[in-house]
């Protein structure tokens, strides 16, 4: 993979070792994760976690990328060691910085709803109430 093309993933299907090609699809865990994401595309709604929080960056998240689960582009949530789709009724911007802050956000909202499977987990393992 060449690191000159910024739209590499955009120009193409992302699959370039021998590994992803029996695979059938990208390992995003191959580039350098320790690259801290551009804050000038952060979210209004990170951009205010990060104040609630009393955070001055988002580097916990710098490896959540916007991937994608059977053509629908998704986030991986490794709490649940799954892929989290991205509503369809959601536009994604052409720029991956963007859409990885899109990915951040949607995570943080899932990870935090009801909806979330550990809350289940929760419900049923915690010791105090």
């Amino acid at each position: 993979m060449s690191t000159d093309n910024i739209d590499h993933f955009l120009e193409t299907d992302g699959v370039d070792t021998e590994r992803e090609k029996d695979i059938g699809q990208h390992i995003g865990y191959r580039y350098d994760v320790n690259l801290v994401p551009d804050m000038a595309y952060c979210t209004p709604f990170l951009k205010k976690y990060m104040e609630v929080m009393g955070w001055t960056d988002l580097n916990w998240l710098e490896d959540v990328h916007m991937g994608y689960e059977e053509n629908r582009a998704a986030v991986f949530d490794r709490n649940i060691n799954g892929w989290v789709t991205v509503p369809e009724d959601i536009e994604l911007p052409d720029n991956q910085q963007e859409r990885d802050m899109i990915a951040r956000e949607l995570l943080i909202k899932f990870q935090m709803s009801s909806n979330h499977p550990m809350v289940d987990l929760r419900k049923a393992y915690e010791k105090f109430k």
